[in-house]
C-alpha cells in the first residue's frame, strides 16, 4: 500500500507514461513538471519511458495493445496514465483492450479514489464546505460485471438475449476489503468503514460481501463499522456527505458513487484515482475522460492528473513530495482558479501547471 522510502539512498523509480487519447497529454506534460519539480527538491530522480497506446495508434496500427506490454510494464515502478477514449474509435474497444486489460492482468484489484473539497465556490451542494466532503472510495477493480462473463444468443434478431454475469469470488473480495480495514487504519480521519452494497437485492454476492466484511472486520476492533445499500448511497452523498469516512464497495457500485463524488468535490477536473496492486506495479489517472473537444487548446484542467502524481508518488513512498503536491494543488484552488471547468480557470493548462510549481 506504501513502500517504505530510505532517504540515505536516493531512490530512481522507472515510470511508465501512457498520455493516451485527447488531452490526456496535456494533462501528463503538466503532471510531469510537477513531479520534477518534486524530484528537485525533495531528493529523488526516475526514469520516464512513454508508450503511445491509446485511440491513433490503434486507428494506424489496428493493434489495442501488443502481447509484450504487461511483461514489459511489470518492469517499471508506477503507470501515469492521461486518459483513453478517441471519437473515431468504436465505444468498448479501447476501454477493454486497455483500461480493462491492464487492471486485470497487472493485478490492480484495488481502485482507489480519495474525495476531497478544497473550495466550497465549487461545491454544487448548498451549505457544504471542505469539512463536509472528505472520504475516500476503495472499489474492487478486477470482479463483478466488468470481469467480462455473459454473452449473447440469437444475436440481431426479435429473439436475442444478452447476459451479463457478475463474478464475486470471497478471495477476491477479502483481499478488497481487507485493503480497505488497513486504509481506514492508517488515513482515515474517524476510523470508519462503511460496506456499500445491495444485500435486499442482491442477495448471493452482497450476503457474501457482507459476510465478509464482517468476518475481517473481528481483526480490526479499533475501526468502527456499519453498511449502507447503494442507493441510500447516492442520497446521502448529496444530503449528508460528512457521515461519510471510507467506503468499499463492488466494482460497478464504486464505478458509479464515485462519478457523483467527483461532482461533489467539484467535478472531474480535480478527481484523482488509483488502479492499485499492493504487491505490483499501480497506474494513476486523472478519473475524468480524453475531452476531445478541448485537445491542443491548452484549457483543460490539469488538477486532476497532478493529484493523481501525488498518489503515485505516496504509493511509492515518497510521502513528502505527495503532501507538497496536495497542499500546493489546494492553495492553487483555493487562492488563484476562478472555475475547475475547462476553459473556465482563467489560466492556461501550462500556467495551472507552473501555479503547482510554484507553491510546491
Amino acid at each position: 500500500m506504501n513502500r517504505p522510502c530510505r532517504k540515505d539512498v536516493m531512490k530512481n523509480y522507472k515510470i511508465a507514461l501512457i498520455p493516451g487519447d485527447g488531452t490526456g497529454p496535456e494533462v501528463i506534460r503538466e503532471g510531469m513538471k510537477v513531479l520534477a519539480a518534486s524530484a528537485q527538491k525533495f531528493g529523488f530522480k526516475y526514469e520516464a519511458t512513454n508508450f503511445d497506446f491509446g485511440g491513433a495508434r490503434y486507428l494506424r496500427t489496428g493493434e489495442v495493445l501488443p502481447e509484450s506490454a504487461i511483461a514489459d510494464f511489470k518492469k517499471f515502478d508506477a503507470m501515469y496514465l492521461g486518459a483513453i477514449g478517441h471519437p473515431d474509435v468504436k465505444p468498448g474497444i479501447l476501454e477493454k483492450g486497455i483500461l480493462l486489460k491492464l487492471r486485470f492482468d497487472l493485478n490492480q484489484y484495488i481502485n482507489l479514489r480519495p474525495v476531497q473539497l478544497f473550495d466550497e465556490r465549487f461545491c454544487p451542494l448548498k451549505g457544504k464546505t471542505p469539512a463536509d466532503i472528505n472520504f475516500t472510495v476503495v472499489r474492487e477493480n478486477s470482479e463483478g460485471l466488468y470481469a467480462g462473463a455473459g454473452g449473447n444468443l440469437f444475436k440481431n434478431t426479435p429473439q436475442e438475449v444478452a447476459i451479463q454475469e457478475s463474478i464475486n469470488t470471497r478471495f477476491g473480495i477479502e483481499r478488497c476489503v481487507r485493503y480497505a480495514y488497513e486504509y481506514t487504519r492508517k488515513y482515515s480521519r474517524k476510523k470508519q468503514l462503511t460496506l456499500c452494497g445491495k444485500t435486499n437485492v442482491l442477495t448471493y454476492a452482497f450476503d457474501l460481501w457482507l459476510r465478509t466484511f464482517e468476518a475481517v472486520g473481528k481483526e480490526y476492533a479499533d475501526i468502527k463499522t456499519d453498511y449502507a445499500h447503494v442507493d441510500a448511497i447516492t442520497m446521502w452523498f448529496v444530503k449528508n456527505p460528512e457521515w461519510f469516512d471510507v467506503i468499499v464497495t463492488d466494482n460497478m457500485f464504486g464505478d458509479i458513487i464515485t462519478d457523483l463524488a467527483a461532482m461533489i468535490q467539484g467535478g472531474m477536473g480535480i478527481a484523482a484515482g488509483g488502479n492499485i496492486n499492493p504487491q505490483g506495479v499501480s497506474m494513476f489517472e486523472p478519473i475524468g475522460g480524453s475531452a476531445p473537444k478541448y485537445t491542443g487548446q491548452n484549457v483543460i484542467n490539469p488538477l486532476a492528473a497532478i493529484g493523481a502524481g501525488a498518489l503515485l508518488l505516496r504509493e511509492l513512498g515518497e510521502n513528502q513530495a505527495a503532501d507538497a503536491i496536495e497542499k500546493a494543488v489546494r492553495l492553487v484552488v483555493t487562492t488563484k482558479i476562478k472555475d475547475l471547468a475547462a476553459g473556465k480557470m482563467g489560466y492556461s493548462t501550462t500556467e495551472v501547471g507552473d501555479l503547482v510549481v510554484k507553491h510546491l
